[in-house]
């Protein structure tokens, strides 16, 4: 119901063909552009804050370019940037010129595309933010283009490290400090290898084997094991080597595949499946502390950069944010609903004649079918037993076994996302006034004062969506009991690697806890919790904690969830409201693969996440509310 801002979109592609090939086979010398287009708008719900694209040329004469980007801002970012590209490739085709010229005339044709949107979810934003990022210099090979789907915890560790190098970054951002560590590598690289051969040969001969023999590998492992947080790291350098990184427990997500004619990456399988028109079996999953590498020559391999550590798989990647074409992304989904079942049976006491079931938003849709197919199955088992208990007590007849059979789980479409009102026009309760239109609600569904109304969402996160409207909007079909139900667990420590939750006061189930607390007479915790996170930061990192559990430790789920409802109630709201959250066990059972949860459990992954959900905690202490 409330939208969340996530970890961004990354797309690569390498044409291992000479451009007459594409022209030839395809019809065009746009094939790699056109491959770009469809990967970033297939993942246009990644990043709707800014996009940004960059092509390599392999054989770019000196005296022309050979690395160029393209970069706007806003959601239409993506189309407002083909727009600009592709109308300088219409003479070329039109004229049908040779590769050589349409690649020198031509600028966003090339052999290495990269292809970017972003979403801030902590850091800045505007124009100089958005990937890719590009590090300039005169030799090709020290040419760095980079974009990534990462968020880092230890940007100030990372800060000092380049500037005791004696480097002055222009920008303080985790992109930046990437970019000045692996150019900074990247020239490293390059002088091992004029050291090697500049006895030997000299010039465009000794430039060329320089270009020829560079290890990105080595690039990336100078720098790699200093980067905390969740990761895929993309970069091309000007001499014509691609690389993508995942960070070593898997946090962020990339998928790649591969054949004679071009390699491809991308954030998600099924982009990668639609736009190639290949099978699931030819998509590969990156993994996990591991580089893919295409060498200047075309030449693909996959090299280990970190051990792979522990899987941390991001959990809400497979709920929410992923495309759910994917096919095991869908199963979860429909897993995560049926899981529920027998919890909300309990809830609405086995009275399936009673209630009435739906979803909002669409994205919570596959988790609804999945508890229906559930609901069904219990309604059939009911149905049975009552079939077999009228037999054995002789009063089975065709009139009764008709109203048995006839019985069905009640699933309707209450609410429509008509149209979206300009809410920000108004202020205050005119404005909660006017979010309670978004939905248009279906009368004559519910029966008055009578019937338990459930809703399913992916996620309650702050819960303002549900206050300001949702449950407003279904307290019009004047249900006794309405029932939101979230097919993930209680969120309730930040995310550090990507997703747009960092602050605690912003986590309904948070507030919920700390509500129970006073209410309890045991405020007092919270100023223990404050000076244990505040003594966290002088530890060194095999020693630190995450405080911030104690202050969920007093009370069981059920209670924080009776909270919840209770506080997002609006006062004027005539059903009974109750809440029912998937529960972590349920949460790992449905999506086994994905067991990173931090966000739910407060288990991080890494140090570095520990010390900033101690931090956050001491922000919302002090009252620091702006700070991240």
């Amino acid at each position: 119901m409330e939208q969340l801002k996530h970890e961004c979109g990354v797309a690569m592609i390498r044409l291992r063909k000479p451009l007459e090939y594409y022209r030839e086979k395809y019809g065009t010398y746009m094939y790699g552009l056109s491959k770009l287009y469809l990967l970033m708008e297939k993942q246009h719900n990644r990043g709707q804050e800014g996009a940004g694209i960059g092509v390599v040329k392999l054989h770019a004469r000196p005296g022309h370019e050979y690395v160029y980007r393209e970069r706007a801002l806003g959601s239409g970012a993506i189309q407002e940037i083909f727009d600009k590209v592709f109308p300088q490739l219409t003479s070329a085709e039109t004229d049908r010129l040779p590769a050589s010229q349409v690649e020198e005339e031509s600028p966003f044709v090339g052999e290495i595309y990269m292809g970017h949107l972003r979403y801030s979810t902590t850091g800045k934003s505007g124009i100089n933010y958005v990937h890719p990022f590009l590090r300039r210099n005169n030799w090709r090979s020290r040419n760095l283009l980079l974009c990534g789907n990462f968020n880092l915890t230890n940007v100030d560790r990372l800060y000092e490290s380049i500037v005791s190098h004696g480097q002055h970054p222009r920008i303080y951002s985790d992109t930046i400090m990437l970019l000045e560590q692996l150019g900074y590598s990247l020239d490293r690289e390059n002088h091992r290898l004029y050291r090697k051969y500049r006895d030997s040969m000299e010039g465009l001969r000794l430039t060329r084997r320089i270009e020829d023999e560079l290890s990105v590998a080595n690039v990336l492992s100078e720098t790699a094991d200093m980067w905390d947080g969740g990761f895929v790291i993309c970069g091309a350098t000007g001499s014509g080597d691609m690389f993508a990184l995942r960070d070593s427990h898997g946090i962020r997500p990339a998928f790649y595949y591969v054949d004679d004619e071009v390699v491809v990456l991308a954030s998600e399988r099924p982009v990668i499946q639609t736009v190639m028109n290949v099978a699931r079996r030819d998509v590969e999953e990156l993994r996990p502390g591991t580089a893919l590498i295409v060498s200047k020559a075309g030449e693909v391999s996959l090299q280990e950069i970190m051990p792979e550590g522990e899987n941390r798989k991001c959990s809400f990647e497979r709920i929410y944010f992923s495309r759910g074409s994917d096919a095991d992304i869908y199963r979860e989904r429909k897993a995560l609903g049926r899981i529920l079942v027998p919890r909300l049976l309990e809830m609405i006491d086995g009275d399936l004649d009673n209630t009435v079931f739906s979803f909002i938003p669409n994205t919570a849709e596959v988790a609804f079918l999945g508890m229906v197919e559930a609901l069904q199955e219990a309604r059939e088992k009911e149905k049975c037993r009552a079939i077999l208990e009228a037999s054995e007590e002789n009063r089975l007849t065709p009139e009764l076994l008709d109203s048995i059979m006839t019985r069905k789980v009640r699933v309707e479409k209450v609410a429509i996302k008509d149209i979206k009102l300009r809410t920000f026009i108004a202020e205050g309760e005119a404005r909660n006034d006017l979010a309670a239109h978004v939905y248009d609600v279906t009368y004559g569904i519910v029966r008055n004062d009578s019937d338990t109304l459930v809703v399913i969402d992916d996620s309650i996160v702050r819960g303002t969506t549900l206050k300001q409207s949702i449950i407003r909007i279904l307290d019009r079909l004047h249900p006794r009991c309405i029932i939101v139900v979230s097919s993930s667990p209680q969120v309730r420590y930040p995310d550090c690697y990507g997703i747009d939750m960092s602050r605690m006061g912003e986590f309904v189930a948070f507030r919920a806890a700390v509500e129970l607390l006073r209410e309890s007479g045991r405020e007092n915790l919270l100023k223990k919790v404050y000076e244990e996170c505040k003594a966290q930061e002088q530890l060194p990192d095999s020693e630190i904690r995450n405080c911030v559990k104690d202050v969920y430790a007093p009370f069981t789920d059920e209670e924080i969830s009776r909270k919840i409802a209770k506080m997002l109630t609006p006062a004027e709201t005539h059903a009974e409201v109750k809440i029912l959250y998937q529960t972590v066990e349920g949460l790992h059972e449905a999506v086994p693969d994905h067991p990173g949860d931090w966000y739910f459990s407060g288990d991080y992954p890494t140090s570095g996440g520990i010390r900033l959900v101690n931090r956050a905690f001491v922000n919302f202490y002090e009252g620091n509310a702006d700070k991240r």
